[in-house]
């Protein structure tokens, strides 16, 4: 007998069944590979319900910046509940349950909207982002169990493929179905009767609503779908238990780890703090853009996400994960400190590029942090790293505290200030510390 990580079994006999869950996997594998593309809508529509919801609730850049706090801190709350749940049940129970989370609090959106209550949109959020923890949460391994196990890495890296594509979807629903083209200046709502203004507030609000029922509808059949498939039979045996206090104690004592989450921590601030607030630099940097416009930003920034992804993997070939890590963390810096000095057009510019350069930081900083590690410390280490996720509603709200001291632009100080970090840790890993 010999254990592989996958199952405890004869190599013939793993290699015919090998074969026959991939006979009967692809409709499946097609199901949950479309996952990420979900995945990728909501979280991306949420850099457009900040603008939204700043315009419909009359909020401060704090408040609407609350919009991300409340997504991110669901996904750190939920995720080890979620690992929890998916090795009780298994891996095609928690997907379903995480759709269907997803697909309520889609659903949520309608009476938040008519109630027009700010704190029932972000508990709405919250039950959106706890079924996308458990989407992310199983998805990612399910996608390796459901074929061969030599084209596991294939499978993974396609299904990853979809997420921007999502994320430009996402933008491209509020861009045309949320966004009503009408921005009011704050002297333009003073001059305005309590009636009129009340309507127009009423009407922005309401642009949420049809958007996230249809979102909610399609999600929660697409739960139902998955439901009603009939998956192989397709399991990780002779796993061993999980990590234990002394694997966790390791981890925790180890500077190079300590300083991956560090690093993870900011970068996901960093992505998430510059798309969240783009829209809103644009507007405040470029006086008479509306909304709509402004958007476009925001959909080219991750078209070049997308793109550095594919660039990234080539330049891999030629230059060491960390070398690389270390040169696009140092243009990020550079863009970011370009867009606080020169704030306009140039500097909204350099924001898009930006995406570019984050592309490769979170799976090269992800894979840094558990290089070389054993079994149990990989699979914990892994679990930390993903619950620094956080760090996109801590700096978020960050950023807009001192956008609402001095101005957007200077905001882009925290990213600027969250890839030095990224830098840092580079540069330690380069030098073998």
């Amino acid at each position: 007998m010999q254990h592989n990580g996958w199952g405890t079994e004869h190599r013939p006999a793993a290699t015919a069944q090998a074969a026959q869950v991939s006979r009967r996997s692809m409709l499946p594998l097609v199901l949950i590979v479309s996952l990420f593309f979900l995945w990728g809508v909501a979280n991306n529509l949420n850099d457009v319900l900040i603008a939204q919801f700043k315009k419909a609730f009359v909020l401060n850049d704090f408040r609407a910046g609350l919009v991300q706090s409340a997504f991110y801190l669901g996904y750190f709350l939920v995720a080890m509940p979620a690992g929890m749940y998916m090795r009780r049940f298994g891996y095609k129970s928690a997907v379903v349950f995480g759709l269907a989370l997803y697909g309520i609090g889609a659903l949520l959106f309608w009476p938040a909207a008519e109630l027009r209550t700010y704190g029932f949109f972000l508990f709405a959020l919250f039950v959106i982002a706890s079924g996308l923890a458990f989407l992310e949460t199983s998805a990612n391994p399910f996608v390796t169990l459901l074929g061969p196990r030599e084209s596991a890495a294939q499978r993974l890296n396609l299904a990853q493929a979809f997420n921007p594509l999502g994320s430009i979807t996402g933008i491209l629903i509020g861009q045309h179905f949320i966004f009503s083209g009408i921005e009011r200046s704050p002297d333009e709502l003073s001059a305005m009767s309590a009636a009129s203004r009340a309507t127009y507030l009423a009407q922005e609000t309401a642009a949420v609503q049809w958007p996230y029922l249809v979102i909610g509808l399609v999600v929660l059949g697409w739960g139902l779908l998955i439901l009603l498939t009939r998956f192989p039979a397709v399991h990780a045996v002779g796993e061993e238990p999980a990590a234990g206090e002394g694997a966790l104690r390791r981890l925790l004592r180890d500077r190079r780890f300590t300083w991956a989450m560090l690093a993870q921590f900011f970068y996901v601030g960093a992505q998430v703090g510059v798309w969240s607030y783009l829209i809103r630099y644009v507007q405040a940097s470029v006086p008479g853009t509306p909304a709509k416009a402004a958007a476009n930003f925001l959909t080219a920034s991750l078209v070049c996400f997308m793109a550095g992804r594919f660039a990234g993997g080539a330049l891999m070939k030629y230059l060491a994960p960390r070398r690389l890590l270390a040169l696009f963390a140092a243009i990020n810096i550079a863009l970011t400190v370009f867009a606080i000095l020169m704030p306009g057009y140039a500097g909204a510019c350099a924001l898009v590029a930006c995406s570019f350069f984050m592309s490769v930081m979170y799976p090269t900083i992800f894979a840094l942090g558990v290089e070389g590690r054993g079994d149990d410390e990989r699979k914990l280490g892994s679990a930390l790293l993903v619950m620094t996720i956080i760090g996109g509603a801590v700096l978020t709200a960050a950023m807009g505290a001192v956008s609402d001291a001095g101005g957007i632009a200077r905001a882009m100080a925290v990213p600027a200030v969250s890839f030095v970090v990224v830098l840092l840790f580079a540069r330690r890993q380069q030098a073998g510390a």
